[in-house]
């Protein structure tokens, strides 16, 4: 008698992994904690105090499920981005909306187009129902909207995948290049327009994109600028069609009423964006001055992180994240060649750059010893 779960074909040819091993984890593996963590993108910074008081006053009536429709948290944002809540969806991080696009939209063997070492948990969601991965290489360390283009039209791709700024490297490109990219989709592609880190660009990053234009869906967060990465709400701009689409699979009870009322909070308090924006910057200036310091080359930045340049290749790159992580500074670093000569640190608090400057040095001459 065979016993063990009936997986489908499909899932049993899946590899078992995941995007992303949490620091949490490599913490139980090594036995002590990290002391700086400086790897997920999260924000150090934290919520707003509003949103915490929010969230802290709505605690007690957990036993309740959430608004399945997240009605107020809708008006909210339809509010602060001008947009009619009939053009918003929002689900429990942009993690999770991807996979429920995915499912909508990417039957088996359709063909998906990213860019070579993007975000991967887009890729695991890709595979995971079947769809098949395109990939273009980056260029200049940015993602090549036009090679994007290209294969997308070679292909018939369901789907095309821009982070805007970029997720593993920091980069971006400005509005005219993203709209030129719309422009040029083929018939039949959607453009997935990932603006997770769009709060940290530079002022007009964000293209103007009219909400009901059915060529693209835009996603944002509260998980990075917000500091609420342990909330999971995250937010799309599409057309009502898409939109609506959503509802035919998505989790109805996904998001706790704590974390639409945090949110919701989150974003009448403008002031504390600015000032976690404002730590931010510094941040990346303080980690940009540490890698010069080292001999390094620091990536520019329109995000919460800095990718730095080991000079070398993807081994070195790999050396000193685990030398560091052997000092108690958790950083990541990207998957794939060329993109794997960096590390990859996120804005920290004073303090755990502080520990970063210290460790840096040795961590780096063991790690180019060791290569």
């Amino acid at each position: 008698m065979t016993h063990g779960p009936r997986l489908t074909p499909l899932a049993e040819r899946l590899p078992a992994t995941v995007p992303f091993v949490g620091p949490e984890a490599l913490e139980r593996a090594r036995g002590r904690p990290f002391k700086a963590r400086l790897g997920a993108n999260e924000s150090v910074f934290g919520p707003s105090p509003r949103a915490v008081a929010a969230m802290r006053a709505a605690v007690p009536e957990t036993w309740k499920y959430a608004d399945p429709e997240s009605h107020e948290l809708k008006g909210a944002l339809s509010a602060h981005l001008g947009v009619d809540r009939a053009h918003i969806a929002v689900g429990e991080g942009i993690d999770t909306m991807l996979g429920n696009l995915v499912r909508l939209t990417v039957a088996p063997g359709d063909p998906v187009v990213t860019s070579l070492g993007a975000y991967p948990t887009f890729n695991y969601h890709v595979t995971g129902f079947g769809g098949t991965l395109e990939t273009v290489p980056y260029r200049d360390d940015h993602e090549d909207p036009e090679a994007l283009i290209a294969r997308a039209r070679e292909t018939g791709a369901k789907l095309v995948y821009l982070a805007n700024p970029d997720n593993p490297m920091g980069t971006w490109h400005g509005p005219e290049r993203v709209l030129a990219m719309r422009d040029a989709l083929p018939e039949g592609t959607l453009l997935v327009l990932d603006e997770a880190y769009i709060e940290f660009a530079p002022h007009g990053t964000a293209p103007g994109i009219a909400p009901d234009d059915p060529r693209v869906i835009r996603l944002r967060t509260f998980s990075k600028a917000y500091g609420m990465a342990g909330a999971r709400v995250a937010y799309a701009i599409a057309a009502a069609p898409l939109v609506r689409a959503f509802d035919k699979v998505r989790n109805h009870f996904g998001m706790s009423k704590v974390s639409q009322v945090g949110a919701q909070a989150a974003l009448d308090d403008a002031d504390y964006l600015t000032e976690v924006q404002a730590a931010v910057s510094v941040a990346r200036g303080r980690i940009t001055e540490i890698a010069r310091a080292n001999g390094l080359t620091a990536l520019p930045s329109a995000t919460n992180f800095v990718a730095v340049d080991c000079g070398g290749d993807g081994t070195l790159a790999r050396r000193v994240l685990e030398e560091l992580a052997a000092r108690d500074v958790f950083v990541r670093m990207p998957g794939v060649a060329p993109l794997d000569r960096c590390i990859r640190v996120s804005a920290g608090a004073p303090a755990d750059l502080d520990l970063l400057e210290e460790v840096l040095p040795d961590a780096l001459a063991e790690a180019r010893r060791t290569k």
